[in-house]
């Protein structure tokens, strides 16, 4: 459906992505002619950009760009890849394959588990490209639409105990995840030596259009009450709603997001809109109209005011909604009641109503690598030979390793406990925080965050120690520029990157991810930082309601006022 005369349709001349997006052959561009240069390690002009559509960033290594610059070398290009992979299902020899190709072909040797409930490689260089993505199509992986303007990756909830309510969510993620997928061909002729498919007729993208999306879409499914998807943080939202441990149908919430821009004021995060329940039959319908919907209306003049998030501000959540309802053919009826009460990993082993056991793990900012004293990556492959379950990558950057028998729980422990992926104590702050990649490697990157991480949480333990609340924590996240990666827009404190060293420091959201974050200070150091948490968490000793809180205590005591409605007041002071 064309929208093209509709009042919502924003005027003006086109943002160029529009354009690279409209001559790129339905995302072929010239990649497989970049690939034969050998006399660059990136890729040139549009393709630079069309990569993403394919999985991949072009990267390089900013700690030694300057050298390199020195000796009148070009950056150290190479690609990061971001795998697709609906609701984080891993199977075990899928581990294994992804393992090899780590340590083998990377030049960091890492998997890196993401905000985005996948894995990601980190430094492949061009020449290991095309056998990379040889690698995962073997393994039964792709990396089709995880970046760029499309539909990417699909959330689902890691529910290590309902683990019949968890595998029907999982399998709507799916098939949301393959319903919302470009239909090009492109990716299996550029990567998988497909047979090229020519035609003198338009492609056919039906539901994300010629021309894709004006901006990135991210669509979660989520099963209460755990948020741990954290619903606020996407585009389009599918609550479950069960009855009697069945999946029945969902409650649709649509138009969240994180990022913004510094010193732009119409740019903002904002919590999504909850448009009603729909039965399980209408899912795929729904998801399509929403994307459509925004496919059409959305902002494809100026891209930070792209997102569905904007387009809802910009023509009202009713228009919205009712042209989402007209292209479905779908009423939606009266919200199902639902409640967030946490949003963390069940860290541990939990025994899942089927009588078998789940194993969750805590992996720091998500990096598996061998460090001294714990070999994360050798412990995790020796699991996958082993084990006859499956792997969960959460959306908080840990790892499940689930579906274990009884009698294999012991033996799939001690290997835990002899790599160090049960650690002997790891306190409720470092639990409770994340970052995101940063330094060196993200070209937005403005401050450091994954590797600020593990040392401002010790500085937290031990203020909160000194105040006597070694037990409690705050939700606590890093992000190294605007752009929203770490989620530190739905923390109880919050460091958005503004410059080498410096941060904004949000403060006032809710432990369930319900309430977004407001700025406290601006552009502070990071002594400045603890200064501030140390002050705030005395007083929050001190005159706290039983159990209340740090996000709560901050708004109820008038530290920061409550974000009600982004869109008017989240600049307010």
């Amino acid at each position: 459906m064309s929208n093209e005369n509709s009042p919502f349709v924003v005027e003006g001349k086109l943002a160029d992505n529009e354009r690279l997006k409209r001559e790129s052959k339905n995302l072929r561009g010239t990649i497989e002619t970049d690939l034969k240069d050998d006399l660059t390690g990136g890729f040139t002009a549009d393709n630079f950009q069309l990569i993403r559509f394919h999985g991949m960033y072009q990267q390089d290594d900013r700690d030694i760009r300057a050298e390199r610059a020195k000796q009148k070398l070009e950056p150290l290009q190479n690609v990061m890849l971001r795998a697709r992979l609906p609701g984080g299902v891993i199977m075990p020899d899928q581990w294994l394959a992804i393992d090899k190709f780590a340590a083998d072909h990377t030049l960091y040797g890492s998997i890196r588990l993401t905000t985005r409930q996948t894995f990601q490689f980190h430094g492949v260089l061009k020449p290991k490209i095309k056998s990379m993505h040889q690698m995962l199509n073997k393994a039964g992986i792709d990396s089709i639409a995880t970046a760029g303007d499309v539909n990417r990756n699909v959330l689902c909830t890691s529910n290590p105990v309902e683990s019949e309510l968890h595998l029907e969510a999982f399998e709507w993620a799916k098939k949301i995840s393959e319903h919302l997928l470009p239909k090009t061909r492109a990716y299996a002729e550029i990567w998988l030596d497909g047979e090229k498919v020519e035609t003198t007729e338009k492609p056919v993208e039906p539901i994300l259009g010629d021309n894709y999306l004006p901006r990135k879409f991210k669509t979660t499914v989520v099963i209460p009450p755990q948020n741990d998807v954290d619903v606020h943080a996407n585009d389009l939202n599918f609550v479950a709603i069960a009855e009697n441990g069945k999946l029945v149908g969902f409650n649709v919430l649509v138009g969240g997001g994180l990022a913004m821009t510094h010193g732009d004021k119409s740019t903002y995060p904002r919590k999504a809109t909850d448009f009603g329940y729909i039965p399980l039959e209408n899912t795929l319908d729904i998801a399509a109209a929403v994307v459509t919907v925004q496919r059409d209306w959305g902002n494809r003049v100026n891209r930070k005011n792209a997102k569905t998030k904007y387009t809802l501000e910009r023509v009202g959540v009713d228009n919205f909604k009712a042209e989402v309802e007209k292209r479905a053919n779908v009423t939606f009826q009266d919200s199902r009641p639902f409640e967030f009460t946490e949003r963390g990993d069940r860290f541990g082993w939990v025994e899942g109503i089927d009588g078998n056991y789940h194993l969750t793990v805590f992996i720091e900012n998500g990096r598996i690598l061998d460090y001294p004293g714990k070999t994360l990556k050798t412990g995790c492959a020796e699991i996958a030979k082993i084990h006859k379950g499956d792997f969960r990558l959460t959306a908080n950057q840990n790892l499940v390793i689930a579906g274990v028998a009884p009698a294999d729980k012991e033996k799939v422990e001690a290997l835990a406990r002899e790599h160090g992926l049960i650690a002997p104590a790891v306190s409720n702050q470092r639990l409770d925080s994340m970052a995101c990649v940063s330094l060196p490697t993200c070209p937005l990157a403005m401050a450091e965050a994954e590797r600020y991480l593990p040392d401002a949480v010790t500085e937290l333990e031990g203020l909160l120690a000194k105040h006597g609340l070694a037990d409690d924590s705050v939700i606590f996240r890093v992000t190294g520029c605007p752009n929203g990666c770490g989620r530190a827009m739905l923390s109880e404190v919050g460091l958005v990157g503004k410059g080498p060293g410096k941060y904004n420091l949000h403060l006032g959201g809710d432990r369930e991810g319900t309430r977004i974050p407001r700025m406290y200070r601006e552009n502070i150091s990071e002594q400045e930082i603890m200064s501030e948490l140390d002050t705030l968490f005395g007083q929050w000793a001190s005159n706290r309601e039983d159990g209340e809180a740090f996000g709560d205590f901050v708004v109820r005591t008038g530290v920061v006022k409550p974000v009600v409605d982004s869109a008017r007041d989240f600049y307010e002071q």
